[in-house]
């Protein structure tokens, strides 16, 4: 039984506050978003919205470790553990048969992070926050956050 209050039932109540809250927009980061946000780029303010969940992808743990052993780049916090457990974003783990079949498709680019990255994106229906020429290119704007 819903009780009246000035008016209103708690049920409308409860609706009308549903109605009203804002969809989280689920945004997965390319590698570059992920290090701009570690290293705290200015390319990266887009990214701190309260209405945005960030997650990160395996793919970009991997790419990483490769420029990490490469010596091309140098984490603030120095490891990749600390990316994983950093609460300002989630690790997605899709399962890899799906997500790599969706990276077979995206014969447009020869880089397999770039495939992995899109490909994952896709699969779950997120935006993928990027500042890459040829992503952007490539995926409409409901499947993209330019940096």
């Amino acid at each position: 039984m819903d009780v009246d209050v000035a008016g209103t039932s708690v049920q409308e109540a409860v609706e009308a506050l549903n109605g009203r809250a804002k969809a989280v927009v689920m945004i997965l980061l390319d590698t570059n978003a992920l290090i701009w946000l570690e290293q705290g780029h200015a390319r990266s303010r887009a990214l701190h919205r309260s209405d945005r969940q960030l997650y990160i992808s395996p793919a970009s743990l991997l790419e990483l470790q490769f420029l990490i052993e490469a010596g091309r780049i140098r984490l603030r916090e120095g490891t990749l553990e600390h990316l994983v457990e950093d609460d300002r974003w989630l690790l997605d783990d899709p399962p890899a048969a799906a997500w790599f079949n969706r990276a077979i498709e995206m014969s447009w680019t020869r880089d397999p992070f770039d495939r992995l990255l899109v490909a994952h994106a896709r699969y779950r229906g997120w935006r993928l926050a990027t500042a890459d020429a040829t992503i952007l290119k490539r995926l409409k704007a409901s499947e993209r956050l330019e940096l």
